[in-house]
């Protein structure tokens, strides 16, 4: 059996769940998308870059609702979500031009999420030999750009 380890994401977690409550609903609230890196904000939900990422242009579709599960989710909700990560993978490509793109939500604690109670769709490029050495034996990732830099072409491409 493989595993696949991902000790850097324990800091990401770990602020997940401090006291002050979800990280994803204190983003929503903050007044400077910029300074929070929120890409874009829709009627029912938001596209914020990962703090974290697997590669550059990881991003997230979160609803502005608190809720754990698709279930628990309105419809709108959800169609606006999937609107979003359409547009998303759009941006992604005219942008960074990957060779595939992941699309993908973890939905509980069990089934990987790091921030169990709010729901998020995962939308990130990929390119062939993207998961190298550095991260297999360094446990470390190369990332090509800064995440404000990430920010201003991402935010721009998806208003388009």
């Amino acid at each position: 059996m493989d595993h696949l380890w991902s000790p850097w994401r324990y800091k990401y977690v770990t602020k997940a769940d401090k006291p002050g409550g979800c990280v994803f609903c204190r983003i929503i609230a903050h007044p400077d998308d910029e300074e929070t890196f929120v890409l874009l904000r829709g009627k029912y939900n938001f596209a914020v870059l990962n703090l974290y990422p697997y590669t550059n242009g990881h991003l997230m579709i979160l609803p502005y609702d608190h809720v754990a599960t698709l279930g628990e989710a309105r419809t709108e909700v959800l169609a606006e979500m999937i609107e979003l990560t359409q547009r998303a993978e759009v941006a992604l490509t005219a942008v960074y031009q990957p060779g595939g793109v992941n699309i993908g939500m973890n939905v509980g604690e069990c089934a990987g999420a790091g921030v169990a109670g709010h729901i998020h769709m995962h939308v990130l490029p990929r390119w062939s030999g993207d998961s190298n050495f550095m991260t297999v034996v360094a446990e470390a990732r190369v990332h090509i750009e800064d995440l404000a830099v990430t920010w201003r072409r991402l935010s721009q491409a998806l208003r388009k």
